[in-house]
């Protein structure tokens, strides 16, 4: 028969304290074969601990930031398990993280330009380490737990933080989008009406239809010529690309200017790291999977989705909304609006298919083709009403 170890399950142990360290490893020596299956060791002073990491089985375990001796991280290795400064190799930390805020992202802008700031190291470091270059168990490990504690922050702000009770609407677009247009300024107002009307906002996070929805978000607060004033101050550094630094200055001199106290998501990747996340969003969950961001970000836009113009990556969205759509019980089908009749039945005629895919399915009903950021906030509010009055 199979031992046994009540003491492993499957999920990751987390062990913040040499104390606790010590319980699981006599725990674990007590049986015939010694393991540390799953354990994530943070922090732990064990440079006195060589006799136990030496009868351990550390295969699957995960040591960051943890002090040992001159043969302990040797010990550790010698079985598999990993071992991670996070400080002094990583530019993020992997463990005990929540979502980023722009002022982290963006340390140090006002006196440095964009390229010392730590999403630009971030995203160097990817390139550096990434999936088309060689990368060791470490940097692989180092990645993925970094976007598990990024995607189980974003779920618990949702779920019980700053959105708790709050239906999010998932915003898509084009990064392209400049500002200073007059399709930047729709896309802001967007984002304000639906936040006036009690949504949350979710976008991708970047620059163009993305930061002109979350904007809108900020400056929900503010009338017409307040709105215009900083559309104009946004519109003096349009290029989000080739000039990151005075494009992320301009937004911060926004935000000084009109304080705001209105959240909103942007859910970025450094997967597309050339282009820099917003400012507006005040909550960000960057991950470096984009298949996670964008499972993520629609998988939490539990409202409905409002697709403006965009391209690849935005059609891309539209059918993976409407897979899950496709096949999801009633309850859980939310409206998917397009905006942009010309651009989505002659440009790229995504309408076509996706009226066809959603013919006498559930969804059928809940998918629109409206011209103007208003009649899509008119489309998302009538489903939920028709929501709340199904619901019992």
């Amino acid at each position: 028969m199979s031992q046994v170890w009540p003491y492993l399950p499957a999920r990751a142990v987390n062990i913040t304290s040499l104390a606790e360290f010590d319980r699981l490893a006599a725990e674990a020596l007590g049986f015939q074969r010694s393991r540390g299956r799953s354990w994530r060791v943070h922090r732990v002073d064990l440079r006195e601990r060589d006799t136990v990491l030496a009868a351990l089985d550390l295969a699957e375990a995960l040591f960051i930031d943890c002090q040992f001796s001159e043969a302990g991280r040797a010990l550790v290795q010698r079985t598999g398990g990993l071992c991670m400064d996070s400080g002094e190799q990583l530019p993020f930390r992997t463990s005990g993280r929540g979502l980023y805020t722009p002022e982290e992202l963006y340390e140090g802008i006002r006196s440095q330009t964009y390229d010392h700031v730590p999403d630009a190291l971030i995203y160097t470091y990817s390139q550096q380490h990434g999936p088309r270059r060689s990368l060791t168990d470490d940097q692989a490990m180092a990645a993925t737990l970094h976007d598990h504690h990024v995607g189980q922050a974003l779920i618990a702000e949702v779920y019980d933080g700053a959105f708790k009770d709050t239906p999010i609407i998932g915003v898509m677009g084009g990064h392209a989008l400049s500002r200073g247009t007059e399709r930047y300024a729709q896309a802001l107002d967007l984002g304000a009406q639906l936040t006036r009307a009690g949504y949350g906002v979710a976008t991708g996070g970047g620059p163009g239809a993305m930061e002109a929805a979350n904007a809108g978000a900020w400056l929900a607060d503010y009338g017409p010529a307040e709105v215009s004033t900083a559309l104009q101050m946004l519109a003096a550094e349009p290029d989000a690309i080739r000039r990151r630094t005075g494009w992320a200055r301009t937004a911060l001199a926004v935000k000084a200017r009109f304080p705001s106290e209105r959240t909103s998501l942007g859910v970025p990747t450094w997967f597309f790291g050339h282009e820099p996340p917003n400012l507006f969003a005040t909550h960000i969950a960057k991950f470096f999977a984009n298949s996670t961001r964008e499972a993520l970000l629609l998988e939490q836009s539990n409202g409905g989705i409002v697709v403006l113009p965009g391209s690849a990556g935005t059609v891309q969205e539209i059918f993976q909304d409407a897979c899950e759509n496709y096949y999801a019980t009633a309850a859980r089908v939310v409206p998917l609006v397009l905006v942009g009749r010309e651009h989505w039945t002659r440009t790229l005629p995504a309408w076509q298919l996706l009226k066809a895919l959603a013919a006498e399915q559930t969804m059928e009903d809940k998918i629109a083709l409206v011209d103007s950021v208003d009649e899509a906030v008119e489309f998302i509010g009538g489903m939920q009403s028709l929501r709340r009055r199904t619901r019992f």
